[in-house]
């Protein structure tokens, strides 16, 4: 039977599920029932791995093969992003996981798809929504993003007052990160990995290199937290970013 007639939470028949930062304390009640509830629960992963999500879920559900449905990504680090080969791969990708996620949804199944932090913050799942969205009811849980999870671990507010905070992907040009962080009073910058050295270059000549916080694995296992100064790498791990707390702007 679907769990739609035993507790399924949500009219629709698919809900993209955000399950926090990594701590399984941070997800939420109605996470929880989706969870509990969904005859499918499908994640995202590398080949020959679980995927982060899927682990946070654990300390809900536990391991339950029956219901999981992995969506395994043919590339990860493998090619560049900028590359037209990996665009290529995952936009074949997803258009394959989202033709599989209809036949489960039309054969009456309720699915949950796992998601790390918040479904539609720079999620994968929002590759999914685009095709789906128009041929199936869809319902997002809300999830704490990594970027509170960082704010609240370092125990810096990243916004107060009037401060204009801004979220900025470090695959910006070098130019358009210097001019959006001189521009800004606080922000969160993500998407690191090979691009820390010119986010550190970035943020020294916008005056701010030496407010920046490195924040690394935040509410999960081996957490780093420490001013960017002292971190020394070239590179930065997938679950790491980079804040500049507000100060409390005014007027």
């Amino acid at each position: 039977m679907s769990a739609a007639s035993g507790g399924w939470p949500s009219a629709a028949r698919l809900v993209g599920v955000g399950l926090g930062p990594g701590d399984p304390d941070y997800v939420t009640v109605r996470a929880v029932k989706v969870l509990r509830a969904a005859d499918r629960l499908v994640h995202f992963a590398k080949k020959g791995e679980r995927g982060n999500a899927r682990t946070i879920a654990d300390a809900i559900t536990g391991p339950d093969p029956a219901r999981e449905l992995p969506l395994h990504y043919p590339v990860t680090t493998e090619i560049a992003v900028a590359h037209p080969d990996y665009a290529a791969a995952i936009g074949a990708f997803h258009d394959r996981a989202a033709a599989r996620l209809i036949e489960v949804v039309e054969a009456g199944r309720s699915v949950g798809v796992l998601c790390e932090g918040d479904p539609f913050f720079y999620g994968s799942f929002i590759h999914l929504w685009l095709r789906l969205k128009d041929r199936v009811a869809i319902e997002i849980v809300p999830g704490v993003t990594s970027m509170a999870a960082a704010s609240a671990r370092s125990g810096l507010p990243l916004g107060w007052g009037d401060d204009v905070v801004s979220v900025l992907p470090a695959t910006l040009r070098y130019a358009d990160l210097v001019e959006r962080l001189g521009a800004a009073d606080a922000a969160a910058i993500i998407k690191l990995g090979r691009n820390l050295p010119k986010v550190r270059d970035a943020l020294g000549a916008a005056g701010l290199f030496d407010r920046a916080v490195y924040v690394e694995r935040a509410a999960m296992p081996g957490q780093r937290i420490g001013p960017l100064a002292a971190m020394i790498e070239d590179r930065a791990p997938y679950f790491s970013l980079i804040l500049v707390p507000g100060r409390g702007r005014r007027g």
